[in-house]
């Protein structure tokens, strides 16, 4: 369980304008995105666009966890780019504890997304020649926290999480499983207000798969967190489900 103690970071405590507060830390309003083909499969086709997403309104409260589903091509994981600041929609407003990302620079989206939002990846992107403290340290690399604290939080992290014992590990001798612990710890390293989760469960076998819903809820208690899955138990733990046909939200609550 992830205990509340570890809900300031080396990051905030460092940062003079402490922690961004908001009751409804995630918005995005009539988002519309497309993107073009380029050229069909080999480049020599056509250029065609795709409407990925398409007047698209929801929102995450702080404690809440959004549950987006539909099938693959149904702008889930475009909803997520989004609200991470990946990409920018062709239209809409998508604000961040009261930031709208769309009107910033890359600059500027990069720094609230060290700083506000972690992300939770279905393969888990560690790099493999890195220990799982390593791994779970970078973000705070990244915002210039000092070595001996980004190693202090990500030991405590590492051992709310269950691994205690793995902080030297290398990703390849980790299990699916506790990949994804690392994983989860690192998107908390900087103590987020928002955590997006793309398929989060989908590379693990049922038990594993509970532990880390489990352990999403826990940390889910004060941030706002959306997770986009095709899997029945992990829409299941969410507060709220958004279903997603061809980029188009179809219900919203369910």
């Amino acid at each position: 369980m992830i205990q509340r103690v570890l809900r300031q970071s080396p990051a905030r405590a460092e940062s003079s304008s402490g922690r961004a507060e908001s009751a409804v830390p995630v918005r995005l309003e009539n988002v519309s995105h497309e993107y073009g083909t380029g050229g069909g499969r080999f480049g020599s086709g056509p250029d065609r666009t795709v409407t990925a997403l398409r007047d698209v309104t929801i929102s995450c409260a702080r404690g809440e966890i959004v549950g987006l589903e539909g099938p693959s091509g149904s702008g889930k994981s475009t909803i997520l780019h989004a609200i991470a600041g990946l990409l920018v929609p062709t239209d809409g407003s998508v604000e961040v504890l009261g930031t709208n990302l769309a009107t910033r620079s890359s600059r500027e989206r990069t720094r609230l997304r060290r700083r506000h939002v972690g992300i939770v990846f279905q393969r888990f992107h560690l790099l493999p020649s890195l220990s799982a403290r390593a791994n779970v340290a970078l973000p705070l690399v990244q915002l210039g926290v000092a070595r001996s604290k980004r190693r202090s939080r990500a030991t405590a992290l590492l051992e709310q999480v269950g691994l205690a014992d793995r902080v030297t590990h290398l990703p390849r001798e980790l299990s699916g499983g506790e990949r994804q612990r690392v994983a989860i710890a690192r998107s908390l390293a900087a103590d987020p207000d928002v955590i997006v989760a793309d398929e989060p469960t989908g590379e693990l076998d049922t038990a594993t798969g509970t532990d880390v819903l489990e352990l999403l809820t826990d940390v889910g208690h004060d941030r706002a967190v959306v997770i986009a899955s095709h899997d029945d138990d992990t829409l299941a733990a969410a507060d709220r489900v958004v279903t997603l046909r061809d980029g188009v939200v179809v219900s919203d609550g369910g």
